[in-house]
């Protein structure tokens, strides 16, 4: 799900005004991939925080892969108990 800055920043928009964790959380890893794909991997860091704190709260077991991206770039510690 590639998307421009505009049509993502409408799409994260949307999500927080609907309450949609799910949808935030599938938003943000988008917005963190893409930003990883262009080299900036501080933003790429931001978006995925903002999708792991999401997944966390919705208790998705996206949290798990989320958590082990930012693990990768130095930005979390691997949590042992997100992956049972």
């Amino acid at each position: 799900m590639a998307l421009d800055r505009d049509a993502l920043n409408q799409a994260l928009l949307q999500a927080h005004e609907k309450g949609d964790g799910a949808a935030l959380v599938s938003i943000y890893t988008t917005a963190a991939d893409q930003s990883e794909a262009l080299g900036d991997v501080d933003e790429a860091c931001f978006f995925l925080t903002q999708a792991y704190v999401f997944a966390l709260e919705n208790g998705l077991t996206e949290a798990a892969r989320l958590n082990q991206r930012l693990a990768s770039h130095g930005r979390e510690v691997v949590q042992e108990d997100l992956t049972s």
